[in-house]
């Protein structure tokens, strides 16, 4: 028999796929502001010999860390020390929603704490320097809720702006600290979206995931050509995990999007879900299996499936035509490079791009969790490229 190989990576739980997807997400967060290698370890310290499938534990040790980062935040907020009350309440919020992200059903427990982590995230807004606007995009019969992030070092009245969705498990407070303070330094305003499916958009407006994610897409745009600093002929677009889905999918179906991102590939979703229900989730997976019910609004796996069924990018990526970036993982345990290799082939821009980060050089997991500042610097970097130098 052949011994069992580690990893080709780093891997804070060994053999909990899904702990340590999280715990890296957090510790890559810390560039931008969201995490400190003291707060995590006495995470790591509470959790340590706790059960992979203690998710009880993971909600119960993240929240009380998150707590006492809030309690500091808001000593310095009281004593008007606003950037250190800044720094504290951002961290505080990335950890709440961390803490939350494997408690499902959403009960009202969870849902407090992913309360928690909005109303840190609005008192970072506060006590920074970042100009963070709390924004409503009119959508259907209501709106979905985001966050516009003026451009800085700018001398002209109307900024270029990328459009940010998040993932399947991702929030719009998660995803400012995945490289947003380094955009918004290019020139760029970002807006920063709870698309269907995640964030507020799901747990308190109950707006569940669509396979046409251009009407979200194209929503975005139709805010943004209403604001007057906004340059609606440099309006770019990117989304990271199941966004790789969304966000070509916006800019084939939109062709006001002048660039697009796809932060990690997708292909055939509905064939993603249907080899995890197989395996019994015994794969490597980011958050609980029965997640993808609840983000459709359904009651059973048998009906998550007929609902992924047309959750395809055969067919719509060749009708893009915008420059294309897609990044992916050599290691990404989650989508495999087959299906990158199948969703670059297809796409139909003459300008397109494909980068592929190996275990050596770091950025082999999925959505580069494991070098986080190296792909924000390649995609922030071409985003300058097609929408400013040119």
């Amino acid at each position: 028999m052949s011994e069992k190989k580690d990893p080709p990576y780093f891997m804070y739980f060994p053999g909990n796929y899904r702990w340590s997807a999280a715990f890296i997400n957090m510790l890559s967060a810390a560039p931008y502001g969201g995490s400190e290698i003291g707060e995590l370890h006495k995470i790591g310290t509470k959790l340590k010999g706790k059960s992979a499938d203690d998710d009880e534990a993971w909600f119960t040790a993240v929240t009380e860390v998150a707590d006492g980062v809030r309690a500091y935040a808001e000593q310095f907020a009281s004593k008007n020390y606003h950037y250190s009350a800044a720094h504290a309440y951002q961290r505080a919020a990335n950890y709440y929603h961390m803490a939350e992200r494997f408690r499902t059903p959403k009960d009202e427990r969870a849902l407090d704490i992913f309360q928690r982590g909005i109303d840190c995230f609005r008192e970072f807004i506060k006590h920074t320097d970042y100009r963070i606007e709390i924004v409503e995009v009119p959508y259907e019969d209501g709106s979905l809720p985001g966050y516009f992030v003026h451009a800085e070092h700018s001398t002209t009245e109307k900024n270029p702006c990328i459009v940010y969705f998040d993932g399947l498990d991702v929030t719009k407070e998660i995803q400012f600290m995945r490289g947003v303070p380094d955009l918004i330094k290019r020139g760029f305003s970002v807006l920063i979206m709870d698309g269907p499916g995640t964030g507020e958009a799901i747990r308190f407006r109950q707006k569940y995931l669509r396979y046409d994610y251009e009407v979200a897409g194209s929503a975005c745009i139709d805010y943004l050509e209403t604001r007057s600093d906004v340059n609606a002929d440099k309006i770019g677009i990117v989304a990271i995990s199941l966004g790789g889905y969304y966000a070509p999918r916006c800019a084939a179906k939109d062709t006001r999007y002048k660039a697009c991102i796809a932060w990690g590939a997708q292909w055939d979703y509905y064939q993603t879900w249907k080899g995890r229900i197989e395996a019994q989730f015994k794969t490597s997976l980011s958050v609980p299996g029965h997640h993808i019910n609840w983000i459709l609004g359904v009651d059973t796996l048998e009906q998550s499936l007929e609902v992924l069924k047309p959750f395809t990018l055969d067919g719509v990526m060749q009708e893009m035509t915008c420059p294309f970036l897609l990044v992916h993982g050599a290691e990404d345990e989650q989508i495999p490079l087959s299906d990158a290799q199948k969703q670059f082939d297809a796409c139909g821009s003459k300008d397109k791009t494909f980068r592929v980060y190996t275990a050596e050089e770091g950025g082999s997991q999925h959505c580069q969790r494991d070098y986080l500042t190296l792909v924000v610097a390649d995609m922030w970097n071409w985003f300058e490229e097609k929408l400013i130098r040119n």
